[in-house]
């Protein structure tokens, strides 16, 4: 899985890239063409450093589950206060009706 990790790509996500939330996570996407990237992100407002680890840990195998990145692509995926406190087929689950509402779900 290509993940973003330059802080440019990041900025891009985040300043041309359109929000959908879910009270499970939250998505940044943008359409760049090329090879599709994607990024975990649990901000420190989360808690500890454990609770934000698995966090990000449950968003990689959600993703995974989904099969991010989609061509083309670059998404950031964040994790919101709720996204450690539940299994991870419940985010996967939440992950694909943001999908589908972004317009992803032909994607696939």
């Amino acid at each position: 899985m290509k993940t973003i990790k330059s802080t440019c790509e990041f900025e891009k996500v985040f300043k041309a890239g359109r929000r959908y939330s879910h009270p499970l996570l939250r998505i940044r996407a943008v359409h760049h063409g090329g090879s599709g990237k994607v990024a975990f992100v649990a901000p420190k407002r989360l808690g500890t450093a454990p609770t934000r680890n698995r966090g990000k840990r449950v968003l990689r195998e959600a993703a995974r589950t989904c099969g991010l990145p989609f061509d083309g692509y670059s998404m950031i995926l964040l994790a919101t206060d709720q996204t450690a406190r539940v299994r991870m087929p419940e985010v996967a689950q939440a992950l694909s009706a943001l999908l589908a509402k972004a317009g992803f779900s032909d994607e696939r």
